[in-house]
């Protein structure tokens, strides 16, 4: 492995490290409050004042709504792999079984920060704020409303498949999927379910420390290589 790509290497590592200490040692003040504030109270007067804007809020933090997510991943993973030959098939399974240790992986630096950060929606109430839930709103069991909000688990698992995207099948395979990061992110945020930081700070200081080593380094293509070597032949052999 080159020198450059070292570098590059503890350069995202260090970067995730100075993202995330720069939102917890000002904790619930300095510069990142005041933006996760400005964007919570931006969004939850809108949902005041728009009744179309209150109810694609309600519909897009609907439980079965995280499925479309999904399916728009797995959409544009599809475009990929049916253009494959039956090794490359092979291949792009193997690919996502790797994408999957990675979320196992990221989800370790989840467990081991072990923050009970409320969500907006609760922080604010608690603090006697009165604030506009959107469940409350319309009547739809949305999401708005969470104990523990940080790091932002539906963000980590997005972006994960959008640098691996990048990693493997170049530039506009990662517009699209970071696309799908941007548009599947902001619910939870509209609605109050998550600071804006929980996926800015949050997921993207795992994601710099994790992603980096995995794919700039040999790490990914030698997990790849295990699944080739050791998934059962009769799937696409």
């Amino acid at each position: 492995m080159s020198t450059k790509r070292w570098i590059a290497v503890f350069a995202l590592t260090i970067l995730g490290a100075l993202l995330f200490m720069s939102w917890l040692i000002p904790a619930q003040s300095g510069f990142w409050y005041q933006v996760d504030a400005g964007v919570f109270f931006y969004f939850n007067h809108l949902l005041g004042e728009s009744v179309a804007f209150r109810y694609l809020v309600a519909f897009t933090n609907l439980r079965p709504f995280d499925a479309v997510a999904f399916l728009f991943m797995l959409g544009i993973f599809y475009q990929y792999y049916r253009r494959q030959d039956r090794a490359g098939k092979r291949w792009m399974v193997c690919i996502g079984l790797t994408m999957l240790v990675t979320a196992v992986i990221a989800k370790q630096f989840d467990m081991a920060m072990d923050f009970s950060r409320p969500s907006p929606t609760k922080f604010f109430s608690l603090q006697g704020v009165p604030v506009l839930r959107v469940s409350e709103l319309t009547g739809w069991p949305a999401k708005d409303w969470s104990s523990t909000s940080f790091p932002g688990d539906h963000g980590m698992m997005l972006m994960i498949f959008s640098f691996f995207m990048l990693r493997y099948f170049g530039r506009k395979a990662f517009f699209w999927s970071a696309l799908v990061v941007v548009v599947f992110s902001l619910p939870r945020i509209m609605a109050g379910a998550h600071w804006l930081t929980d996926v800015v700070v949050g997921a993207g200081s795992i994601s710099c420390v994790v992603l980096s080593w995995m794919l700039l380094t040999p790490a990914s293509d030698r997990v790849i290589s295990w699944f080739n070597r050791h998934l059962p032949k009769k799937i696409l052999g």
